[in-house]
């Protein structure tokens, strides 16, 4: 089975186009977004432009705040605070990566906690990892939904999680603990990282090395969620090598198509719950 992640994001974006008319019936207002690009990345540019098509689409309110990569630092967090301070945008959210003068880890813990919706503030970190309400990651937050797309109840599964990053890796962790599965995180350093993925149930790649996980590393009926972005020389591939994994696994999402919708459709998910928190203190 191919777990269709552009079809999963049109039907979660379909839900949330529904609750944004029901919150504006409600509170005569709709959730606002507000994305920051400093600079010119390219792939930061495509995502920026994604995450403000989608955001209209589901009819919330979107804005984005370009600015030149040789913008101030302090320009930036003075920016930052004016929109913490604005009752009208929901979620405020800094594009990654920044120009290396600015502080990416001062950026972050500028964003009000309660307006963060990549899920990066330190307070929403903690409060995942504590299992209190947090804003989730998007990512990790569209791979635990996809799963569940497949299997309904993960309790007692055995997940393999190859990446200990901050982004992915960590805040899977703690989604799949929450979902009473063992967990094994796995990472550049682990050894015998083959042996490791064997035992899997759920495999999560997301360490950035192109077709990592092969055939012979995945049991039969194994679910296998890629959610590595590799440019190569013959195309975008994912972590793990799809042609081969694809013949062993229960369900496997594809690079592209998989992960990448559900990130930018969890984001919007993650704005619409930081307005009905706001509007229900």
């Amino acid at each position: 089975m191919i777990i269709d992640g552009k079809k999963a994001a049109a039907e979660l974006r379909e839900e949330l186009k529904k609750k944004v008319i029901q919150l504006k019936s409600t509170y005569n207002e709709i959730p606002g977004l507000t994305v920051i690009l400093v600079g010119e990345d390219p792939a930061s540019k495509i995502y920026v432009k994604n995450k403000a098509k989608f955001a209209k689409e589901v009819g919330m309110n979107s804005e984005v705040i370009r600015y030149p990569a040789d913008l101030e630092e302090g320009k930036l967090l003075e920016k930052i605070n004016e929109l913490n301070r604005n009752n009208k945008i929901s979620g405020i959210l800094v594009q990654l990566p920044l120009p290396k003068h600015i502080d990416k880890r001062k950026v972050i813990q500028t964003i009000d906690p309660s307006k963060d919706v990549d899920g990066f503030h330190p307070m929403n970190v903690g409060n995942l990892s504590s299992g209190y309400d947090s804003s989730i990651p998007c990512t990790p937050l569209g791979c635990s939904l996809l799963l569940k797309k497949v299997e309904k109840n993960l309790s007692g599964k055995h997940a393999v999680i190859i990446g200990r990053s901050n982004l992915n890796g960590k805040p899977m962790t703690q989604l799949l603990l929450k979902e009473n599965c063992t967990v094994t995180i796995t990472h550049s350093k682990t050894k015998d990282l083959k042996a490791e993925c064997l035992k899997a149930d759920i495999i999560i790649a997301a360490v950035g090395i192109p077709k990592l996980v092969k055939g012979d590393w995945v049991k039969k009926r194994a679910i296998v969620i890629d959610v590595g972005i590799n440019k190569t020389e013959s195309g975008i591939v994912g972590d793990v090598d799809f042609d081969e994994v694809s013949k062993v696994a229960k369900a496997i999402t594809p690079v592209p198509g998989g992960v990448g919708p559900m990130t930018i459709a969890c984001l919007l998910s993650n704005t619409v719950e930081c307005f009905k928190k706001a509007h229900s203190k």
